[in-house]
């Protein structure tokens, strides 16, 4: 059997009764999930991840993928998370929570997926989905036969984004600027951020033809939306609505051409 065939082996943390109880109703239902065990908090759930250690990443107890819960008593799901962070193989990380202010903590902890409760079955789904599809690309605890090559997403002119659990669409046009956020992206608008799952170095290649640009090597950004550039005893900064940002030396004097060639190509 290859590693695409081989069925996800899941732990669900959960301290709650009702919430663990419809995570494992999700998960037991998913074809691509293959065993599941619960752990009513985060002692429990170290415990089976010690036997899964113990076990090896082809034994019984191994665990490829760990939905947990983040508010917990003792031992919370982002310090249970940091702890697995120092496993030989960790297991994969999918957050299940009420708040949605611990996001950018659980992205830099290399989570797979942030899913918001109450959960939704198509948005746990896709969950599940990118999970397998890493342990298959053998970035999970299990080798896999052979790497899948990673890819960008496939937007158009709008950016799907997660936000209290509802989808909602971000037109590319209505962003001033990108930063980096470990694996992920914060997307920047006049009416607020989004966070999306997509290394900045893709945004960088796909968004040239719109007119973003590296300023830093966290950051890109939309040249129509620059408003200053100053330059500081050295220092080159731009300015976007209220937002200053600082420009690497190293980015200064390809931003000064190209905003150079874009003032050109206004004036015509």
């Amino acid at each position: 059997m290859s590693a695409s065939d081989v069925p996800l082996r899941v732990l669900a943390v959960d301290d709650e009764e009702p919430a663990l109880a419809e995570l494992l109703y999700l998960l037991e239902r998913d074809p691509r999930v293959g065993t599941v065990v619960p752990a009513a908090g985060p002692t429990e759930a170290l415990r089976r991840l010690g036997g899964a250690v113990a076990d090896g990443p082809d034994g019984e107890e191994a665990v490829d993928v760990v939905f947990l819960d983040i508010n917990m008593p003792g031992l919370d799901g982002l310090e249970l998370a940091r702890l697995l962070g120092g496993f030989a193989a960790p297991p994969l990380i999918v957050f299940v929570t009420a708040h949605d202010d611990f996001a950018v903590r659980a992205f830099d902890l290399k989570a797979v997926d942030y899913l918001l409760k109450p959960l939704r079955k198509e948005r746990f789904a896709e969950a599940v989905r990118r999970a397998a599809e890493l342990v298959r690309a053998g970035q999970g605890p299990r080798p896999a036969a052979a790497p899948a090559p990673e890819q960008g997403p496939a937007w158009g002119e709008q950016v799907p984004v997660e936000l209290g659990g509802v989808t909602r669409f971000v037109p590319i046009a209505d962003i001033t600027h990108v930063e980096a956020q470990g694996d992920y992206a914060r997307l920047h608008t006049p009416r607020g951020s989004h966070l999306v799952r997509v290394a900045l170095s893709t945004l960088e290649e796909q968004w040239r033809a719109r007119g973003f640009v590296r300023i830093h090597r966290s950051r890109l950004v939309a040249l129509d939306r620059i408003e200053e550039l100053r330059l500081d005893g050295g220092n080159m900064t731009v300015r976007i609505g209220d937002r200053v940002l600082a420009v690497s030396r190293r980015n200064a004097r390809e931003l000064r051409d190209l905003l150079a060639k874009h003032a050109a190509g206004r004036a015509r």
